[in-house]
């Protein structure tokens, strides 16, 4: 492949779109009470959900070394690539895209960084878009462009049945968690420009589903679209969420992917988290 896609476990890609796209992934790093372990590789969903469920828990999340993001374009560039696309999660999160960028500078105009602005398959399908573009023929310049395109047209929302895990990790701040946490509101987020902001409030975890299937009918719009349906500790949620879109969007959804959130976002967000992410396709691509 003349130009290779690298992202990092936050995409949480299912198997099938890794693979059949040729994904390379780094993995964050998940410290779970003192022990140390990378994401999706040694430390899994279920890690960090038992983890949050004791007393005492200390749970930290650290971005990819610069290094590691060297060693793995170095070794791209010496397998045969002629550049490398890297799409990451949201420089309002973690430092992961600067580190990219850092071990980017190394290697001149051979490696493009593109920042999501999001998480989870709001990282995936730029990525994907990356890949498809790369397999089509395009150069390194074109392949940027796809996944830039496709963060533009991806909208992620999510729902948490508290903010403590976001204000601990301090991805939202004191004032908003106390909010959520005094009126006994269920919070729905959004991720503008790559924050995490309060986007609504509902009162019981039904209610966020049901709103969560508004907010992503909204935001497709009248566009063919693929949905990213993910969740943690909490299958049924995710399966009510892709029910309801079904009917909702009926032919015009096209690829829908289910999975479990990992453990750097359960460490940020808590067991029962329900997630959205919707990719609305560029019209060239809806057309049948």
């Amino acid at each position: 492949m003349p130009v290779a896609v690298v992202t990092d476990s936050t995409a949480y890609l299912p198997p099938e779109p890794l693979a059949a796209h040729r994904l390379t992934v780094v993995p964050l790093t998940v410290v779970l009470n003192g022990v140390e372990g990378l994401e999706g590789v040694e430390t899994f969903p279920a890690d960090a959900t038992r983890a949050l469920s004791g007393r005492r828990v200390s749970v930290s999340t650290s971005r990819p070394a610069p290094e590691q993001f060297a060693a793995t374009y170095r070794r791209l560039l010496d397998e045969g690539a002629e550049g490398i696309v890297s799409v990451h999660l949201s420089a309002e999160l973690s430092g992961t895209v600067e580190a990219a960028r850092l071990a980017a500078a190394e290697l001149g105009d051979r490696v493009a960084v593109v920042d999501s602005r999001s998480c989870g398959m709001g990282i995936g399908f730029p990525a994907v878009a990356a890949a498809a573009a790369a397999a089509g023929g395009a150069d390194l310049s074109g392949v940027r462009d796809a996944a830039q395109d496709a963060v533009v047209r991806t909208t992620v929302f999510f729902y948490v049945d508290t903010l403590e895990f976001l204000r601990r990790g301090g991805r939202i701040n004191a004032a908003s968690a106390l909010l959520g946490t005094a009126l006994s509101v269920k919070p729905i987020m959004h991720m503008p420009d790559g924050a995490i902001v309060l986007k609504d409030k509902v009162r019981t975890a039904s209610r966020g589903v049901a709103r969560l299937v508004d907010l992503a009918v909204e935001a497709a719009g009248d566009a063919d679209v693929d949905l990213a349906l993910h969740h943690l500790a909490a299958p049924q949620r995710a399966e009510a969420l892709r029910e309801a879109l079904t009917t909702r969007l009926g032919d015009r959804l096209r690829d829908t992917y289910v999975s479990e959130a990992g453990a750097v976002v359960a460490a940020h967000a808590g067991p029962g988290l329900a997630c959205v992410v919707v990719h609305r396709r560029p019209p060239a691509a809806t057309a049948r």
